[in-house]
């Protein structure tokens, strides 16, 4: 079980990225929803080592990422999911916050969401498209679901974190900016991964309780 869940979780993530057609949409939207299907059996049956209420926040948030890729195809829908999601994360993140933000951190995901709503959100704006409002409004959530993963200390939060935000990213250049080839994929396989390094953080020992040991 230990190694089993983790390899079904790639394979049904790989199957859905690779060879799984377009066309019938609802075969689509089926095999997507494996993998998240997976990484939720994965986060129940870990073990919570993480403070508090983190292990059934988080598995709540995946569930709502999981109903997310259903209606993704009805993007307002998927997106306001999505949201709501990161809004779970968001919660247990600040749950297990023991560290203040590192000031090169806090740059970069400053600079990052500047960039983003130039690139994405000001232009809709512009021609307004009352959509850049949303896409601006989400933005600011996972730019805090971020912040708040970076405080966590909780190397497989963050990086999940990161991955989340790469993926989202190359979603709206794609969708609102430019075509991106092999999108699929690009935006896909960081998804998949940072749900699973989400999910797995769960069983991760609280940075403080390191820090402790290491000094003892």
């Amino acid at each position: 079980m230990r190694l089993g869940l983790p390899v079904l979780i790639g394979l049904s993530a790989l199957i859905y990225i690779l060879i799984v057609p377009p066309e019938p949409v609802g075969w689509k939207i089926f095999a997507k929803l494996i993998p998240m299907a997976l990484i939720i059996l994965y986060a129940a049956t870990r073990p919570g080592r993480m403070p508090g209420a983190y292990k059934r926040i988080i598995t709540i948030g995946l569930f709502v990422c999981m109903i997310a890729d259903g209606v993704i195809y009805w993007f307002i829908a998927g997106l306001v999911t999505f949201l709501i999601g990161h809004l779970f994360y968001i919660a247990a993140f600040r749950r297990a916050a023991v560290r203040p933000m590192p000031v090169t951190a806090g740059v970069l995901l400053g600079a990052y969401g500047a960039g983003m709503a130039l690139l994405v959100a000001f232009p809709l704006l512009a021609e307004g498209d009352l959509l850049g409002i949303a896409v601006l409004a989400y933005m600011l959530v996972i730019l805090m679901m971020g912040w708040t993963a970076v405080r966590t200390g909780n190397p497989l939060a963050i990086l999940g974190a990161l991955l989340f935000i790469l993926s989202d990213s190359v979603l709206a250049i794609d969708r609102f900016t430019f075509p991106i080839a092999g999108r699929d994929a690009l935006v896909m396989v960081p998804y998949y991964a940072a749900q699973f390094l989400i999910a797995a953080s769960i069983a991760r020992t609280p940075a403080v309780q390191e820090d402790e040991h290491a000094q003892a």
